[in-house]
């Protein structure tokens, strides 16, 4: 993996969701966990803040999804449960569309943008379970002051999905 880029700003929405999808990419290679990937980056700057990777099976831990892995490093790093604290404005980037917990998790955050790159149905198509997401809950998402851009990379996040599968990853919660 391409070390991380913690000082020098990401611009474009490929670089940024490009970053995740290694996230999870890497996750799968190195056998540390599911095949999803997140990051957190300032709006206004490009400074990514954080990242997260699924922790499910590695710790054991049923909440550790990349989105909440990447939430909870964000508001430790900036000392705050609210990401839009002093009116900052926050974007998450994640390799796939958010399971229930994690849309909920987006929504009290504080991030007034979500990013996606593989669907929902890409990831059930390899066995995973996302719950409870409807098309209205991206309405009440956006209705939330949160924009929602999906489909970015596509491609290359249902490729790590798809190698997830090949190397035998667990599917949890099916």
């Amino acid at each position: 993996m391409h070390s991380l880029e913690w000082s020098t700003p990401y611009h474009s929405d490929e670089d940024k969701m490009a970053l995740a999808v290694e996230l999870a990419r890497q996750n799968v290679q190195r056998s540390t966990g599911g095949p999803f990937g997140s990051a957190i980056f300032d709006m206004d700057s490009g400074q990514l803040l954080s990242v997260g990777v699924n922790q499910v099976m590695a710790a054991r831990n049923s909440c550790l999804h990349a989105e909440v892995m990447a939430i909870m490093l964000a508001e430790k790093r900036l000392k705050s449960f609210c990401l839009s604290d002093n009116h900052a404005r926050r974007e998450l980037f994640t390799s796939c569309e958010p399971c229930a917990m994690c849309l909920g998790a987006i929504f009290w955050s504080g991030v007034k943008r979500l990013v996606c790159a593989a669907t929902g149905d890409d990831a059930r198509a390899i066995g995973f379970d996302e719950g409870p997401v409807f098309a209205q809950s991206y309405d009440y998402l956006q209705k939330g002051g949160i924009q929602v851009d999906r489909q970015i990379l596509r491609s290359e996040a249902q490729a790590v999905l798809t190698d997830y599968l090949a190397r035998g990853g667990p599917i949890y919660n099916g």
